[in-house]
């Protein structure tokens, strides 16, 4: 049976998995490399700590599943979305790379708006808004702040096609991530010719654009060997991370939803056809099923709301874990668990590092509101998971505004790991939500796009029906979704409350740097 290789070059490590054309995973292996951030609200990567992280790991799962070059029949890439890779003439990195989390463009979004003539010809043109972490501010960025390099640059890669370079030598990437990119006609599925006029960049800077199960390009003979593989292996287009995950989760027809609770959160809604939020809330981008496209809505500290609890606020329940050889997540989902629906009143904006979903906002912050002498730490550990889920409701109901339908919730990440945290999504979103036999993320889904793309099934579509399928479904409990429903539209009018605030706090930072 042939075997197939998923590459995901995300931000806190790469992760490789081998999957038989069954679905079957067979081995997989993750390396972790750092990230960099030499100012406030800038963040960098160093692209050769990808490119090493994905030979080790290739290495790796070779070796843990007794696999020959032989066995492997494709590779599918994915990756973290948005970054920028700079490649002088001779294809060598110019400067590090900036990441999707970067917050140092405000400037150029504005400039790009402006040049695009206005936000809602922007919009029409590539069918988002300019925000701080799309690739096409950081290339204005560089042409204004680093001139020397931006005259050096030849070719702009994303991560996940940076290392495709490297494997096999050619300059491609694939629809899903390229949308991100803020230069895609996102309708026509392909580059935006108008709009790099207006922005005064040459499209020779950009790689050939291809569906996502195309094959792009074949293993160099130097680069199988290092990895021990064969020659010609094909890579296929492969997708950015979310589209990937979403492969992996069978969100490949209209009316399945996921729900993503990593560090980040995504909404994530397959659509036949294209539908934009005309308030530019939501991302519209084209899927990695070919001649589809996909909403989202993210939420850039959900589940890392509850990670920054746990680091700051829990060395208690951190240590009691160890000693008793447990997750911590465990000790304080048990504690939230004894907080009532609602935490008594007690709110938690998650906006630790901003928010994109539906603020758009870089200077939005985190807080608790109303607290009182009734609320002990099982309330505030309560508070921080509700705020993530209700952030993720945000996009929710902007999808369901949309008339997009929404008939299937699948969640997955770490929110979906907690069965309390599952129930609290289901209550909250009002929905039934499920989980499926897949927990391996874009990895996975890359996989599937290999699978696809070389011929072992028709189409992704296809491979999802054969290999994913629904394994548990949790209820809404009426009496909770009560108290959420009330509760909602008070959280959602407390970011308007403070959104002035959140500028002046910034204000008062940025006068003291």
């Amino acid at each position: 049976m042939a075997v197939f290789l998923g590459i995901d070059i995300g931000t806190s490590g790469t992760k490789t998995l081998a999957m038989q054309e069954d679905g079957t995973i067979l081995a997989s292996a993750t390396v972790e490399y750092p990230l960099s951030s030499p100012k406030p609200g800038w963040s960098e990567q160093n692209p050769e700590d990808w490119w090493q992280a994905s030979i080790q790991t290739v290495r790796r799962v070779m070796k843990s599943a007794k696999l020959r070059g032989a066995d492997i029949a494709g590779i599918g890439l994915s990756g973290q979305m948005h970054g920028s890779v700079f490649l002088d003439k001779a294809g060598k990195v110019i400067r590090p790379a900036l990441l999707w989390n970067d917050q140092r463009t405000a400037d150029e979004c504005h400039e790009i708006e402006s040049m695009a003539g206005g936000r809602t010809r922007l919009i029409q043109l590539v069918a988002n808004p300019a925000l701080t972490g799309f690739t096409a501010p950081k290339i204005l960025w560089l042409r204004r702040r680093e001139k020397k390099n931006f005259d050096r640059t030849v070719k702009i890669l994303l991560p996940k096609d940076y290392v495709r370079y490297r494997m096999t030598g050619e300059f491609a990437t694939e629809v899903s991530d390229a949308s991100g990119t803020l230069l895609l006609d996102v309708v026509g599925r392909c580059w935006s010719t108008e709009l790099l006029e207006k922005l005064q960049l040459d499209r020779s800077l950009l790689p050939d654009v291809h569906e996502s199960e195309d094959v792009t390009g074949r293993l160099t003979a130097s680069i199988a060997a290092e990895m021990g593989l064969l020659p010609g292996t094909p890579v296929v287009g492969g997708g950015g991370d979310q589209a990937a995950s979403a492969i992996g989760n069978g969100i490949v027809r209209s009316g399945v939803v996921s729900a993503t609770m990593g560090t980040s959160g995504v909404v994530f809604a397959h659509s036949d056809e294209v539908q934009v939020d005309p308030a530019g809330r939501l991302h519209t981008f084209c899927h990695a099923v070919r001649g589809k496209w996909h909403v989202m809505g993210c939420v850039l500290s959900a589940g890392g709301s509850l990670q920054w609890f746990r680091n700051q606020l829990c060395q208690s329940e951190v240590a009691l874990a160890k000693k008793q050889k447990i997750d911590p997540y465990e000790i304080i989902t048990q504690s939230a668990s004894e907080a009532p629906a609602g935490s008594e009143g007690l709110f938690f904006l998650p906006y630790l590092t901003g928010e994109r979903t539906p603020h758009a906002d870089p200077f939005a912050r985190a807080c608790w509101i109303g607290l009182s002498l009734r609320h002990g730490r099982n309330h505030m550990a309560r508070a921080v998971m509700e705020g993530a889920t209700f952030a993720m409701r945000d996009s929710l109901e902007i999808i369901r505004s949309m008339q997009i339908p929404v008939k299937e919730i699948r969640v997955s990440g770490g929110g979906a790991r907690s069965q309390f945290w599952r129930q609290l999504q289901a209550d909250i979103y009002g929905q039934p939500v499920c989980t499926i036999n897949a927990e391996e993320g874009p990895a996975y889904g890359a996989a599937l796009l290999a699978a696809a793309g070389t011929g072992s099934y028709q189409d992704v579509t296809e491979a999802c029906r054969a290999t994913i399928s629904v394994v548990t479904k949790t209820p809404v409990r009426a009496a909770a979704a009560k108290t959420y429903n009330a509760a909602f539209p008070v959280y959602q009018k407390l970011y308007l409350s403070l959104r002035d605030d959140f500028a002046a706090i910034q204000e008062l930072i940025s006068k003291r740097q």
